[in-house]
């Protein structure tokens, strides 16, 4: 046989790709095996862009979760151990000027109910001061209606405006704020009812805050808590139990506390080689929480639940790759004809198997390919397109009441996708061995006899 007649024998010549792209394109007696491929080519397109659209949307959750979460709690949360914080104004530049501290807040915090137009519903006051309130960022720029300006001089609240729709209240309304720890009486402790105006109402995005915490000027929450004590000024003698009030102002000293510290760190990620430097530097011995035991159980199940979801959509790839076995066989069967001619026209075992592992490597290559190009642009309109699905269905996909955030949020990480991709071309490409290896072994002699 001549050379100009006798197949190319090196691997991944011209005519072994030649050879592949003709057995991909079907004719008429084969439509059954190009059906075969044309759904196994769309299972691995899906099955990768289903993998990339979940990763990427668990990704922004739990991403948008910890900016959120970080952004108005403390990398660490310091409290005393003693029942009074009296001395957090002198702790406060000790931990500061710590490297790798990027900010402390002082505030003070309790539970109380919240009362509106007709409404009543369970918050967390916090007590916070303007100076801080610039220290968060993702706080101070969340005002949607009245802002932050003269908080401290100021009488009001600023609540979510979550909050502010179940209560029926809006900015310039006021909110009763009621707590069992008021003032000891003869016949018992009375509650302590405060009414105040609403001067702010924010919206953060993230429903736990936007409908669950009240927010007030620092001292204003110390007086309402009852977060002093009054001390006789040095030099002077006690007052008569007739002293009137001016007298009792002129007399005594207010000294003021606070529930803890919220500690705020250059990388979230470091608190355990902070943790002793902040303490040393602290003068007094505190008891620091990081946000990780904060929120472990949380973060733990977003963790499980990616892998549980990775491995579950995972299926539907694998599902596909197995129907490119299916189509090869049958490929093969239909071409054992053609196999025994190329043989005895010179073209190797080698050569055959690597026409059929390219035809099989091929599908998962298109599939993974569109796959890949689906996923990238579904992630990136995910919020988009839950909200274009809601109001065409009338129905909230995804409600904030139970995910947390007010939107869908999507996040892509490069080494996921490309682990993604990966994992879908050498499972392709696994599954194009077999079949391919069959047709290597097929003997020319019997396949002209009984082709």
């Amino acid at each position: 046989m001549s050379d100009a007649t006798q197949p190319q024998n090196r691997p991944f010549s011209r005519f072994e790709f030649m050879v592949a792209w003709r057995y991909l394109r079907a004719r008429r007696q084969e439509a059954f095996i190009s059906v075969i491929a044309a759904l196994t080519l769309t299972g691995i397109a899906i099955g990768v862009a289903t993998l990339i659209v979940v990763m990427s949307v668990m990704n922004g959750f739990r991403a948008e979760l910890l900016d959120k979460i970080l952004g108005l709690n403390g990398h660490f949360t310091a409290f005393p151990l003693e029942e009074q914080f009296e001395d957090f104004e002198s702790v406060i530049p000790k931990i500061e000027s710590v490297d790798g501290v990027e900010a402390v807040i002082a505030f003070a915090e309790g539970q109380a109910l919240a009362s509106g137009i007709g409404r009543s519903t369970g918050v967390a006051v916090r007590g916070i001061n303007e100076r801080d309130i610039q220290k968060m960022p993702l706080f101070a720029e969340s005002a949607v209606l009245g802002g932050f300006n003269n908080w401290d001089e100021s009488k009001g609240v600023a609540i979510g405006m979550r909050l502010a729709q179940n209560l029926g209240v809006s900015v310039g309304d006021s909110v009763t704020i009621i707590t069992p720890e008021g003032t000891v009486t003869p016949f018992g402790t009375a509650p302590q009812i405060r009414t105040y105006p609403v001067d702010v109402v924010f919206e953060l995005g993230m429903v736990e805050f936007d409908s669950y915490f009240v927010y007030m000027p620092l001292q204003l929450a110390q007086s309402y808590f009852k977060l002093f004590r009054d001390e006789l000024k040095e030099g002077l003698e006690p007052l008569p139990l007739d002293a009137t009030d001016e007298q009792i102002d002129e007399s005594y000293e207010r000294i003021y506390s606070v529930t803890g510290l919220e500690i705020f760190l250059d990388d979230p990620d470091s608190i355990h080689n902070m943790r002793e430097p902040i303490q040393e530097a602290a003068g007094r011995p505190m008891i620091l929480s990081d946000w990780q035991r904060r929120n472990e159980t949380f973060f733990s199940a977003l963790q499980v639940e990616r892998v549980v979801m990775f491995v579950i959509l995972s299926m539907i790839i694998l599902v596909a790759v197995f129907n490119i076995i299916s189509s090869l066989v049958m490929l093969v069967k239909e071409k054992n004809t053609d196999i025994a001619i190329l043989r005895t026209m010179g073209a190797t075992r080698a050569s055959i198997m690597r026409i059929f592992c390219m035809t099989g490597t091929a599908i998962g290559f298109a599939g993974t390919f569109l796959g890949l190009i689906a996923g990238l642009i579904l992630s990136s309109n995910a919020e988009a397109i839950r909200a274009w699905v809601s109001e065409t269905i009338g129905i909230t996909l995804f409600p904030p009441e139970v995910f947390f955030l007010s939107t869908l949020p999507s996040k892509t990480d490069p080494f996921e996708v490309a682990f993604v991709v990966s994992f879908a071309l050498v499972l392709s490409f696994a599954a194009s061995l077999y079949p391919a290896w069959r047709a290597a072994q097929y003997d020319p002699v019997e396949a002209l006899r009984y082709g």
